[in-house]
């Protein structure tokens, strides 16, 4: 009898654990990562003949409401129609009950990988994508609650993609109607979407959306997530996270401890994270307060909404003054002079031949 090498039995229990996508047009190649409620792996598309990323639900799911989190969760990006949100291609059930879905394979890195290797301005740019693709969901009436770089992804080519839209939520008025303001046809699925609501993450059972709910990341949720009062949860909440992920950006590290949201800096700080720039000293202040507008605690302080932060970025990054701080007259010649730079190098080469002109040759 001759028995098999333990690197055969890990294959083969490899092969065992692949999903079987049944008569779909997809074949399992491999697995490329997991995460609580479903396992993403490489497929190939026989019919197009191209690879793509499948989800699959990965977790026991008795009651059927996973299937419909996850259902739910394809629809959503299906009618997100951006460039910087990852697009569907096809959605279906297995034998067994469970939903996976097909999407675009994405090429690059995670913008907590990137952060290392790429300098502020390109990092700023990015995250201005990043804000771009959330306000386009806000004007949609989708927000995304659970923003944090690891949903990020960076593309080989500059493409920055909005990944994990599984806890997200479509906001209802006071009538209980969706106000995405989409007419597709199938904005249909979304009616009385509150009914089938995202399963939280910890702390409490799928569907539940009454108060004391917590859904989402600690590190990265703003106080009104964090306390589970989801009727509060609108645009302003995922502006807190945008604001959690530049401080990221800009410190190399998130705001709060990952698991459980307290801070990371001297005791008795009080729950609140330390300002960036007392962390690196050099980074601008202009930086900070946009930074720290969107962190606020009190929601009518932040940013209205993903868009107006993106603009402070754009400001900054062509030199002009952020909403967000008032300058003194200093900064404001320091930042002039920096914008014009070459203007003044060339004020001050002419002004210097005039002097050399008018001491040496006009004698």
């Amino acid at each position: 009898m001759r028995w098999l090498s333990d690197s055969a039995v890990d294959r083969l229990r490899l092969e065992a654990d692949l999903p079987d996508l049944g008569d779909s047009k997809y074949v399992i190649i491999r697995k490329l990562g997991s995460g609580g409620m479903g396992t993403v792996y490489l497929a190939q598309d026989t019919e197009l003949g191209r690879k793509v990323a499948v989800k699959v639900m990965n977790i026991y799911d008795p009651s059927g409401a996973l299937a419909s989190r996850m259902m739910r969760e394809a629809q959503i990006i299906a009618l997100l129609e951006h460039p910087g949100i990852v697009p569907i291609h096809d959605v279906g059930t297995l034998k067994d009950g469970r939903v996976f879905y097909a999407m675009k394979l994405v090429h690059g890195r995670r913008l907590d990988e990137a952060v290392d290797t790429e300098s502020l301005p390109d990092l700023l740019r990015i995250f201005q994508k990043v804000c771009d693709a959330v306000a386009f969901a806000h004007s949609h009436g989708v927000i995304h609650r659970d923003l944090k770089p690891e949903n990020i992804m960076v593309g080989s080519f500059g493409e920055v993609l909005v990944m994990d839209w599984g806890v997200a939520k479509v906001l209802t008025d006071h009538r209980g109607e969706n106000v995405s303001g989409l007419t597709d046809k199938r904005e249909v699925s979304f009616k009385n979407v509150e009914l089938v609501d995202a399963m939280p993450l910890y702390g409490s059972p799928a569907g539940d959306t009454s108060d004391g709910t917590i859904i989402g990341t600690p590190a990265y949720m703003p106080p009104e997530q964090a306390m589970g009062r989801t009727e509060l949860l609108d645009q302003r909440s995922d502006v807190y996270s945008l604001g959690a992920i530049l401080y990221f950006l800009l410190t190399g590290r998130p705001p709060s401890d990952s698991e459980t949201g307290t801070d990371r800096g001297a005791p008795g700080s009080g729950g609140q994270p330390h300002l960036p720039r007392q962390i690196r000293s050099k980074i601008p202040k202009a930086l900070e307060a946009v930074c720290s507008n969107a962190m606020s605690d009190r929601q009518t302080d932040r940013y209205a909404g993903a868009d107006e932060m993106a603009k402070d970025v754009v400001r900054y990054l062509d030199g002009n003054p952020v909403s967000a701080y008032r300058e003194n007259f200093f900064e404001t010649a320091g930042r002039w002079l920096g914008k014009n730079r070459f203007l003044v190098i060339l004020v001050l080469a002419y002004l210097i031949m005039r002097i050399i002109v008018f001491f040496f040759v006009g004698r």
